[in-house]
Formats: structure tokens, C-alpha cells, sequence
């Protein structure tokens, strides 16, 4: 008979056991990293073409350097991304599903910063270039603060206020 894990997040009513909270989570994390795949495709095949345009010659130095550094981010992003994937190949059916959405969530996690900084290097990169260095480090900057903005402080004051009611 399996152990019923009541509540299992308090007030949340779930009357489950830990396998199936564990197959739920998993579920969960595989739905976010399908959205964040179809994101990072397409900024690895933006970031791909750029290089065999006619004016990818025209960069200078610090926007070939970040550049490079944004197909460094975007090659990462894809291997962080797929990590779970093999995780989970690797330990199918040996009864490790709660260990394998541990791990698979803090891999996802660190995807999500590489994700972080990939989208607003690009955004930089791509502003940089059309209207000059200081149009692009004010768009670093002000994608920094987004980021930081919707990303951080916004789900961790949604969890503060909804703890708090």
C-alpha cells in the first residue's frame, strides 16, 4: 500500500503520494523547459546566421567578443536543457523520480540564468550594433533590471504575499 502524502504544500489540498508528486513535478519541469527550448532555438539560430551575413564583418572587437560569448551561452543553455532528458534516461525505472526532479530543478534553474544573461546580450548585441555602444549598454543594463526585476524580486514577492495571506 502506498503512503499517502497529505497536503503535501500546506492548504493545497493534494492527496498524493510521493511517486506521483514526484511524476507531477516532473511533468511540470518538462513543460517549462519545453518553452524554454523553443526560446533558446531561436536565439542559437538568430545568433547562428549572424555570423555569415555580409555585415558580420563590420563588427569590432567588443561586439565579436560578445558575440562569441552570447553562442558560448546559447551552446550551454542547450546542454543545460537536455540534462534532465539524459538524467532521466539514465535512471528510468530504478525508482529515483524524486531524487531526478531535485536535481533536474536546479539544473533548470541555472539554465534559466544562462537564459538570463543570452537574452540580454543579444538584445545588446543587436542594439549595439544598429544605433551604437552607448544605445547598447543602456539596453544591458535595462535588460539586466528587467530580468532582475520579473525573474527575482517579482516571484519571490509573489511568494512573500501569498505566504503572508
Amino acid at each position: 500500500m502506498s503512503e499517502r502524502v497529505q497536503d503535501a504544500v500546506p492548504g493545497d489540498g493534494r492527496d498524493e503520494s510521493a511517486n506521483e508528486r514526484a511524476d507531477r513535478n516532473w511533468d511540470e519541469l518538462m513543460q517549462e523547459l519545453r518553452v524554454m527550448q523553443t526560446g533558446t532555438q531561436i536565439l542559437t539560430g538568430f545568433l547562428l546566421a549572424v555570423a555569415f551575413q555580409p555585415r558580420f564583418t563590420d563588427l569590432d572587437g567588443v561586439q565579436v567578443a560578445l558575440y562569441i560569448a552570447l553562442v558560448v551561452l546559447a551552446g550551454l543553455s542547450t546542454l543545460l536543457a537536455l540534462a534532465p532528458v539524459t538524467l532521466h534516461r539514465t535512471v528510468f525505472a530504478r525508482r529515483m523520480k524524486p531524487a531526478l526532479v531535485r536535481v533536474a530543478a536546479r539544473i533548470i534553474a541555472v539554465d534559466l540564468a544562462v537564459i538570463a544573461l543570452l537574452s540580454v546580450g543579444v538584445t545588446a548585441l543587436i542594439v549595439d550594433v544598429v544605433l551604437g555602444r552607448t544605445a547598447g549598454a543602456i539596453a544591458l543594463v535595462v535588460g539586466a533590471v528587467l530580468v532582475m526585476g520579473l525573474w527575482v524580486v517579482l516571484p519571490r514577492r509573489f511568494r512573500h504575499d501569498t505566504q503572508s495571506s
